[in-house]
């Protein structure tokens, strides 16, 4: 078989993006380390939550032009979409760029003259051009030839879970190549499905705008969740604050919440701040407003249990975000096993988008349940995250408890 794409990490960006390519007639490989994830995939199958997704997967299965497999596979193009967490360290959380470079030397054998190499992973600045030099290195260590003629170009995913098949469509894109034949080739391939506009540039713009659009974004909820704060101590209902503030023409002040989660706005500006420390305080200031919101919430909770012998208190949501199963980096989680640590609450959970806990909660014994019988059994109502489902709940069912809505759901 003969591949035009080898997509490397079929998680939340790759399985969407080697999707979409097969479905519109390209022969896509999908390289993962799980076997599971790769046996989920070969039966048509999906193994994250994400409208439609199923859809298109079993079309590309059935179709014959989605494969996974666990070992690299000669193609055209390889689009490499792994996560780039950090490390958190004694001081400031520093890129942790081991899956990238684990997924290059992988694809280093097997990359031949001519091929275009893009990185999907948002990334910090430099990394297509380590990339490319982590391949070269492989292939010597191999005792492989050097590679002529190979195009690196770093396009990131700029796509929302939730609504990610309509975004990789709709969304512009950029194309930052570390040479300018390069970012053309990358634009024409994602021109095969995208209908946005598709940006070229370099290399390290690229991986700079990508790291800019979240921390700006980062720096905005900072805003919020500080006036969120203000108003608790004010007595003031902040989400009437933000509606009134926001019929300014020149005024879009953004919800708070319990934190910041995701593998994006909660990571991307710790790369900003290890490239340049001591040149950006704000980012480094809004990273740490929203790293602290959950421990207000958690002292929130505290602070209404002591009024009971046993406080049973409901969790609703571990999600970063609304109606996705994505856990990664969320304050909520956290929160839930910041409670489940104290030992003085008795907690409930429940979080329609997953069928079991997550280790850490099922070794302290915490409960996975229905949203009515969570409330039902609850003195404290703890929302943290605005599932539909919980915008659907009956509000009767809300009486005689303590309701700490985090995201304004419920007013």
């Amino acid at each position: 078989m003969k591949y035009d794409i080898c997509v490397v990490g079929l998680g939340y960006i790759g399985l969407p993006t080697a999707s979409v390519f097969a479905t519109r007639g390209k022969q896509v490989y999908g390289l993962d380390v799980s076997e599971h994830i790769v046996n989920t995939i070969n039966r048509g199958e999906i193994h994250i939550v994400e409208p439609d997704l199923d859809v298109l997967v079993r079309a590309a299965v059935g179709g014959g032009h989605l494969t996974a497999g666990l070992e690299p596979m000669p193609a055209d193009v390889f689009i490499v979409a792994v996560p780039t967490p950090f490390h958190k360290g004694d001081g400031r959380p520093i890129p942790d760029l081991g899956y990238v470079e684990s997924a290059s030397r992988s694809i280093a054998p097997v990359v031949r003259d001519g091929t275009l190499v893009i990185l999907e992973s948002t990334s910090p600045i430099g990394t297509t051009e380590a990339m490319r030099d982590w391949i070269q290195d492989e292939r010597s260590v191999q005792g492989l030839p050097p590679l002529e003629g190979v195009h690196y170009v770093h396009c990131p995913e700029r796509i929302l879970p939730g609504q990610m098949l309509r975004e990789l469509v709709e969304n512009d894109r950029i194309c930052g190549g570390l040479s300018p034949e390069g970012a053309k080739r990358a634009h024409d391939l994602y021109r095969t499905f995208c209908v946005g506009e598709i940006h070229l540039t370099d290399a390290r713009t690229a991986e700079m705008v990508k790291l800019t659009e979240n921390a700006s974004r980062d720096s905005q909820i900072a805003f919020a969740n500080e006036l969120s704060l203000i108003c608790d101590k004010a007595n003031i209902d902040v989400w009437s604050v933000i509606e009134l503030a926001n019929h300014h023409p020149r005024v879009t002040i953004l919800n708070p919440g319990p934190g910041v989660g995701g593998h994006c706005i909660a990571v991307d500006p710790w790369f900003l701040v290890d490239a340049a420390p001591d040149c950006s305080p704000l980012m480094q200031t809004a990273r740490k407003i929203n790293d602290g919101k959950p421990d207000w919430v958690i002292q929130k909770v505290k602070s209404h249990a002591e009024r009971f012998t046993r406080a049973k208190v409901a969790c609703l949501g571990l999600a970063f975000k609304a109606n996705v199963d994505d856990l990664r980096e969320s304050p909520s989680l956290q929160i839930a096993e910041a409670l489940a640590d104290l030992g003085t609450v008795d907690l409930i959970v429940c979080e329609p988008n997953i069928e079991c806990l997550p280790d850490t909660l099922q070794q302290s014994h915490v409960t996975l349940t229905s949203t009515e019988e969570a409330i039902a059994a609850a003195d404290i109502v703890l929302l943290l995250v605005d599932h539909r489902e919980f915008g659907d709940v009956d509000r009767s069912l809300l009486h005689n408890r303590i309701i700490i809505d985090t995201r304004g759901l419920w007013r």
